[in-house]
């Protein structure tokens, strides 16, 4: 006899119906597992794509800014005394027109700055400036903002700043050296932190200000992190880079050519 024919004589045990809460669990369980697979590959993403990402565009932006700006490579002697800045001229919204050194956030440091603070900018090519505030090398407050942890991490190491850093902005005017004072944390809203006169929007500026804007904590954004620098120095493209980043420009045009 066939085990087919014992089967058919025995009869095949029916399977348990299961519940209607029975398939409810199941069906929210299996879409729990689908929407944590899809937010660890947005993590993903975030973290680390876009940086990739990103990355490029600024590496891109920065080739094309020393092709334009033609550098010289070697430090001519700076004359004795203080120098009156050229003031950078306005640029259109979204025209990137410096590069941003700054040597406590490594040597390889170069990023792009353009005109903008939205998103097509930041997360894209790296630091933006809000529009209405100065330019560098003017009488007032240049602000500039940039993503922390994602989108090329920019402004990811704000928070080691320590005061005499130098902040370098280089544009077709020159070199402005910024030196860091002291940063603070404050709430989103706190649109008075990029006034000519940080936190004081109804004061008159006479001193030449930049303000860094990051979100914080790092892997949040419930806060803003603000860094405030004051320009020292300025020197014209023409004279070569500053010592102190004479490496850096050196080694970001011999990546352009």
């Amino acid at each position: 006899m066939s085990a087919t024919s014992t089967d058919r004589r025995r009869g095949a045990r029916p399977q348990p119906r299961r519940s209607p809460a029975g398939m409810a669990v199941q069906v929210v369980g299996e879409l729990l597992i689908t929407a944590g697979i899809l937010l660890v590959l947005f993590v993903v993403w975030q973290l680390w794509w876009t940086n990739i990402d990103s990355n490029r565009q600024q590496a891109d932006a920065v080739n094309g800014l020393v092709e334009q700006f033609e550098v010289p490579l070697e430090t001519a002697p700076v004359p004795a005394g203080d120098r009156e800045p050229q003031v950078t001229g306005p640029v259109a919204a979204g025209t990137t027109f410096g590069i941003v050194y700054i040597p406590r956030f490594g040597e390889d440091y170069a990023r792009p700055l353009t005109s903008g603070v939205g998103g097509d900018v930041l997360d894209n090519l790296g630091l933006g400036h809000y529009p209405d505030t100065a330019m560098p090398g003017a009488v007032g407050n240049v602000a500039l903002a940039g993503h922390r942890q994602t989108h090329g991490q920019v402004l990811d190491a704000i928070h080691t700043l320590v005061p005499g850093d130098s902040i370098y902005i280089q544009t077709a005017e020159g070199y402005y050296r910024y030196v860091y004072r002291n940063s603070e944390i404050v709430m989103p809203d706190r649109v008075d932190v990029i006034a000519p006169v940080p936190t004081r929007p109804q004061a008159e500026p006479v001193e030449r200000l930049l303000t860094l804007t990051s979100c914080n904590p790092r892997f949040g954004s419930q806060e803003r992190i603000i860094a405030y620098a004051a320009l020292d120095s300025w020197q014209p493209l023409q004279d070569g880079p500053p010592e102190e980043i004479a490496d850096q420009v050196a080694r970001v045009a011999g990546r352009a050519g």
